[in-house]
């Protein structure tokens, strides 16, 4: 397909959020670690077959990478897709911050330009996320495994909302969210769909 004929087409991103993890399941802020072995394995024999894209990315951390190899993709790593920064909370549990930072925790929590971790606010987390959205309206469909930050991100940016509406959005491991683009705006098309049956 020529660069003109891509032009050409209504642009779409689908994001799918990685496989569950264990800081997810102990809840706490995430390190680089690998997906546990089991869910891994749950991914890949689901056979799950992707729908067709021109560009197929996921974001740097192993975490990411995993979930598209084990969905039989082959993407290549975007940088914009990467998770926040956590900073100094990177791999800490979310009770042990609540004890030793409560104040802190608390900001985090409430204003989407706080960084008492030291690391990447959610504010910039919009801006890095709606660039990367910019650059995907000319690219036909681009299929994207990244974080649930991240895909909260795009859906504030396609519906236009307020940062602040950032706490309002949860998505699930592993679900898909499509986005189009009709040449003026993006719209939201789907959030949150499970991508593995039960």
């Amino acid at each position: 397909m020529t660069a003109l004929e891509l032009r050409a087409l209504p642009a779409r991103i689908t994001l799918i959020s990685h496989a569950p993890t264990l800081a997810l399941k102990r809840a706490s802020f995430p390190l680089d670690a690998p997906l546990p072995e089991d869910e891994i394995e749950k991914v890949a024999t689901q056979g799950w077959t992707a729908p067709q894209a021109q560009y197929v990315c996921c974001g740097p951390e192993k975490r990411t990478q995993q979930t598209a190899e084990a969905l039989s993709l082959e993407p290549s790593v975007a940088i914009e897709l990467a998770d926040v920064d956590y900073g100094t909370w990177n791999g800490k549990e979310i009770e042990d911050i609540h004890a030793t930072d409560p104040e802190g925790l608390a900001s985090w929590l409430t204003d989407v330009n706080a960084v008492p971790h030291g690391g990447e606010s959610f504010a910039h987390l919009i801006i890095r996320v709606q660039r990367w959205m910019k650059d995907r309206t000319t690219a036909g469909h681009t299929m994207a495994v990244t974080h649930p930050s991240v895909v909260r991100a795009a859906i504030l940016c396609a519906i236009q909302a307020p940062p602040e509406s950032f706490w309002r959005i949860e998505i699930a491991p592993l679900t898909l969210t499509d986005l189009r683009f009709n040449g003026k705006q993006w719209t939201l098309r789907v959030a949150g769909c499970p991508v593995l049956l039960k």
